[in-house]
């Protein structure tokens, strides 16, 4: 039956690091996805090794003469990474869930039928099998805290640093953001600014070849940071050690992880090493904090209180702060860095 491929690449997709289980609404994502054939085509790629064109021959060969058109197609769906790689041309490899064809798709910010049928089809998955996908082992994502909103800047942890981090990035670009327009296209979600998703290196240049983002230098991505900050939304990126491969800026009505998060209770997101503090000399109850923070860790009697155990640490309480300084970023007692990649990888294999 032609729904048996399907069913064979959903397994073979919940094969990689972030994985995609079993569920009727991923098989009907897969059928916008991909055709029949496409989807064979998938079965025979990995995850994390490229393949030239020849080698995807070899293990093709009844495609021989016509795969080259189907990979090429398939990149600018947004289901397979491509690249040029000096001394072996151009190269491919299947794009797993997250970073892949779950943001690939929505990233260059059209409207499409395609995309209006797959967003009912997200919103479905995310708060069932793929929000407990997002949490296992390990959370795929982890906050980053606004610098600005540090009591003590002298504490900001290396891995923290962005404006160190985005200065190490070989390539930048951004493109749309694909929760706040899966929301808008089921009718829900708000109305901020979407063009706020950054992906960098080997990604954000595949993203840009394919036309789904453009690029951009560093004093436009710290330019959108600080917009993001203005617009309420939290920092987070890749929960591994290392170079930045994505950062995005989250509202929690819209954010996939946020929804999970709030809704079915998953452990989608690391929390940063900072928590919020307010200096109630200062305090004047303004009840802005409450009203920014994402996750409601803030409730405001005489004076603001926050409950630390709640609290993600993204420091969107504090720019909008009434009283300017009353309530801060503190490093917390114990802090925790994120896991290197064997650490990250170990986590998230299944057993």
């Amino acid at each position: 039956m032609a729904d048996d491929v399907y069913h064979k690449l959903a397994k073979h997709l919940d094969e990689a690091l972030a994985g995609a289980p079993m569920s009727a609404a991923l098989i009907d994502i897969l059928k916008i996805l991909h055709t029949p054939e496409e989807a064979e085509v998938a079965l025979n790629l990995e995850f994390y090794q490229n393949r030239t064109l020849e080698a995807c021959e070899e293990a093709m060969p009844e495609k021989r003469g016509h795969l080259d058109e189907l990979l090429d197609g398939m990149a600018r769906k947004g289901t397979v990474f491509t690249e040029q790689k000096p001394g072996r041309g151009r190269v491919y490899r299947l794009l797993p869930s997250v970073v892949g064809f779950a943001e690939a798709p929505y990233l260059d910010g059209l409207d499409t039928p395609e995309k209006r049928a797959l967003s009912p089809l997200w919103v479905k998955y995310i708060n069932s099998e793929f929000g407990a996908e997002m949490a296992r082992g390990v959370p795929l994502i982890r906050v980053i805290p606004i610098a600005e909103s540090l009591e003590d800047a002298a504490e900001v942890l290396p891995f923290d640093a962005l404006e160190e981090k985005l200065g190490e990035a070989s390539f930048m670009a951004v493109g749309h953001c694909p929760c706040r327009q899966i929301k808008k296209y089921v009718g829900e979600g708000c109305d901020r600014p979407t063009e706020r998703c950054m992906h960098f290196g080997s990604l954000g240049r595949y993203i840009v070849e394919m036309g789904m983002a453009r690029q951009i230098q560093k004093e436009e991505a710290l330019q959108i940071l600080r917009s993001a900050t203005e617009e309420g939304l939290v920092h987070v990126c890749d929960n591994v050690q290392g170079s930045l491969r994505t950062i995005c800026n989250c509202c929690p009505c819209c954010c996939g992880f946020f929804q999970a998060k709030r809704l079915a209770g998953y452990d989608t997101l690391s929390r940063s090493n900072y928590v919020a503090r307010v200096d109630s000399d200062e305090c004047i109850a303004c009840e802005i904090c409450a009203d920014r923070c994402p996750v409601g860790a803030i409730t405001v009697g005489e004076v603001a209180e926050v409950d630390e155990a709640v609290c993600i640490g993204c420091g969107v309480c504090t720019p909008t702060c009434g009283a300017d300084d009353a309530i801060r970023l503190h490093l917390r007692a114990e802090t925790h860095e994120p896991p290197d990649l064997q650490q990250f990888m170990a986590a998230r294999i299944k057993k």
